[in-house]
């Protein structure tokens, strides 16, 4: 049971670095887009890199990100049911839906974007726009990414879940309390 525990503290604080450290790529988005603008409306200058590199920022902190707020349970929810089931009921739902609804998808994500994501490395795509960001194939990556913190963040809910429905602890208040640490 430690093993499993200790996966499931692994993964969690692999996705919480994760998100927290593209996190400050916001406050870079910010930075760049105010200084894309400043430049053009202000001195009349482009930089078609920069403008791509804000884009590449948002696109990121979303992509990389996704783990990280499946892990502090940021992604929608229709509560209808489950805030109203036991914690048994609600850790079979988790179960279930994961194994259902999410790891199909990511399933398909990666499948369908794999001759996406490979042709782009295959060629070493770099921006269609003249002078724009290098190594666009690093950003189509971002699906595999994804993709990756969102199945381990799953298997780290299900783990969790069948640890506390076989009666080994593990609850959501343990999540909180290895995230806090890094608070």
């Amino acid at each position: 049971m430690r093993a499993l525990e200790g996966f499931v503290r692994s993964m969690d604080a692999l996705n919480d670095w994760v998100g927290r450290t593209v996190a400050w790529l916001t406050l870079g988005c910010v930075l760049t887009c105010f200084t894309v603008v400043v430049l053009r409306y202000g001195f009349n200058i482009g930089f078609p890199w920069m403008q791509e590199l804000y884009v590449w920022q948002h696109a990121a902190v979303f992509m990389a990100g996704a783990g990280y707020t499946f892990l502090h349970r940021g992604h929608v929810n229709v509560d209808v049911l489950y805030g109203r089931l036991v914690p048994r009921g609600k850790a079979w739902t988790d179960i279930l839906g994961t194994l259902a609804f999410l790891f199909p998808w990511l399933a398909i994500v990666a499948v369908t974007s794999a001759p996406f994501v490979l042709s782009s490395w295959s060629i070493r795509e770099p921006s269609s726009t003249a002078d724009g960001m290098p190594a666009v194939y690093l950003l189509k990556s971002l699906l595999w990414v994804f993709c990756a913190l969102l199945f381990v963040q799953g298997m780290a809910l299900i783990v969790r879940r069948g640890l506390m429905l076989a009666g080994h602890g593990m609850t959501d208040h343990d999540q909180d309390a290895v995230t806090d640490e890094r608070a």
